[in-house]
């Protein structure tokens, strides 16, 4: 298994772990009678501010999963795993600590922080794009 093939696992692994945490605290409250299964805000706000963060979490990883998924998937389909492998750990190292960051704290440092791991993210993405554009 190559760097490439772990970062999309990892990935998506990841994506599974914040929508298993989302469905265990909507499950946990229903099951306390706390909130009726059919009315949960998409938002998550009306669970408490955790849940709001692991709905946002959620959706910025899907929301960014073209762009991290199709370039990796790319990479795969056309035997051009050498431009990835070096960078894919990296890149996902970055999309792991965005995710926790998100889910840690909303205060302006921890946005910040979140931005850095989100550029960390783009800028390797953008770098593999000219490469497979021969532009680099």
């Amino acid at each position: 298994m190559t760097n490439t093939h772990i970062a999309l696992l990892g990935f998506i692994g990841l994506f599974m772990v914040v929508l298993l945490l989302l469905a265990g605290l909507r499950t946990m409250l229903t099951l306390k009678g706390e909130k009726k299964a059919n009315s949960f805000a998409p938002t998550g706000e009306d669970a408490g501010v955790f849940s709001r963060k692991l709905v946002r979490t959620h959706a910025n990883m899907y929301e960014f999963f073209p762009v991290y998924g199709g370039i990796l998937l790319y990479a795969m389909a056309t035997g051009q795993m050498a431009v990835t492998n070096g960078l894919a750990l990296i890149f996902l190292g970055a999309r792991v600590l965005h995710a926790l960051t998100h889910l840690v704290s909303t205060s302006v440092m921890a946005v910040q922080v979140r931005f850095f791991f989100f550029l960390v993210q783009f800028f390797i993405a953008g770098f593999w794009l000219l490469k497979f554009a021969g532009l680099l």
